[in-house]
C-alpha cells in the first residue's frame, strides 16, 4: 500500500540531516565545488526531449524540473547541481559507484533494480507503447509485432519486457539511445520503436520527426518513475516529502504541462500524480 504525507516539519528536519549525506564523507558521489560550496550530482537523460534533454550545457524537461525542485527542498540551489548523463544501461553503476547522488531519468522502479539501488517516489506513471511510421496500419499493439523488427534501448525495462513476453516472433534491435531507434524507424530499418508513451510523444514531436511517425496509443504496462538513490542513502523520506510538496503546490502539474505541450500526449489521470511508495521497500 502506498502512502502520502505532507509533513513540512518532518521535511525540514530530514532535509537538514540529509545535506551531509551528499558530502564527500558519505561516499555517495556528492562533494564540494572548487569554490567550496556544497554540490549535488544528479543523473538525467540527455536525449529525451520533454523529459531529460541537454542542449549545450542547459538541461530541460520534466525530469529536470522535478530534480531541481527536489534539490531545492534538500537545500541545494540550481547552481549547486552538477548534471551527469545517465544512460539506461549505466544507471545502477552510476549509483552503486558513487558517481551520482540521485537519478531522475525515466527510471522505472522494479524489484530487480531494487537489488542494486534504492528508490524514492514515484513522481510519474507512464505506460509502454509503440512508435511506428505515420502511415502504418498493421501495428496496433504488442500482439501485432509477430515477424516485425523492433527497436529499443539496451538496459531498459521496455527491451526486457519484449524479450520476456513477445520475443518468439519479434526481431529486437537494441541501441544505446532512443534517437538512434527513431532514426532507424524513419529509415525503414525497423518497423517500430518501443518505450514509454511520454518518451515516444516527445521524440515524435521533434521537428525532424514530426509527420513521419506516430504513437500507437495502446499502452501495455505501468512504469513508475522513481528517483534512483544509493542503497545506503538516507534521503528517501526527504525526497518523497519534496515530491508531495511539488504536487500540492501545483508546480508538478505546471512542469508536466510545459514538458508535454505540443506533443499531443495525455497522461493517465487515474495514475497521476502518483502516491509515493514506503521507503522501507
Amino acid at each position: 500500500m502506498r502512502t502520502r504525507t505532507t509533513g513540512a516539519i518532518a521535511l525540514a528536519a530530514t532535509a537538514a540531516l540529509t545535506l551531509a549525506a551528499c558530502s564527500d564523507d558519505s561516499g555517495s558521489g556528492g562533494g564540494e565545488t572548487e569554490g567550496g560550496d556544497d554540490s549535488v550530482t544528479i543523473g538525467i537523460k540527455f536525449d529525451q526531449p520533454g523529459l531529460g534533454f541537454m542542449e549545450g550545457d542547459t538541461p530541460s524537461g520534466f525530469d529536470v524540473e522535478v530534480a531541481k525542485y527536489v534539490a531545492n527542498e534538500l537545500g541545494y540551489s540550481e547552481d549547486q547541481i552538477e548534471w551527469t548523463e545517465a544512460p539506461s544501461a549505466q544507471r545502477e553503476t552510476l549509483l552503486s559507484t558513487g558517481q551520482v547522488d540521485m537519478i531522475f531519468a525515466t527510471y522505472s522502479i522494479t524489484d530487480e533494480r531494487r537489488e542494486q539501488v534504492s528508490f524514492a517516489g514515484p513522481y510519474f506513471v507512464a505506460g509502454q507503447d509503440l512508435l511506428v511510421a505515420a502511415d502504418n496500419t498493421d501495428i496496433t499493439g504488442p500482439d501485432t509485432l509477430d515477424g516485425k523488427n523492433l527497436c529499443s534501448v539496451t538496459g531498459s525495462t521496455s527491451a526486457q519486457r519484449i524479450k520476456d513476453e513477445y520475443s518468439e516472433g519479434v526481431n529486437l534491435l537494441e541501441q544505446p539511445g532512443y534517437a538512434e531507434c527513431v532514426t532507424a524507424l524513419i529509415a525503414g530499418q525497423v518497423d517500430a520503436v518501443t518505450t514509454d508513451d511520454i518518451i515516444l510523444a516527445g521524440l515524435g514531436a521533434q521537428p525532424s520527426n514530426a509527420g513521419q511517425v506516430k504513437v500507437v496509443g495502446n499502452t501495455f504496462s505501468e512504469e513508475l518513475y522513481g528517483v534512483g538513490i544509493p542503497q545506503e542513502s538516507d534521503q528517501c523520506e526527504a525526497i518523497n516529502e519534496a515530491i508531495t510538496k511539488m504536487v500540492d503546490d501545483g508546480s508538478w502539474q505546471e512542469a508536466l504541462d510545459a514538458a508535454t505541450e505540443g506533443t499531443g500526449y495525455v497522461p493517465n489521470d487515474e495514475l497521476n500524480p502518483p502516491e509515493y511508495e514506503p521507503c522501507d521497500m
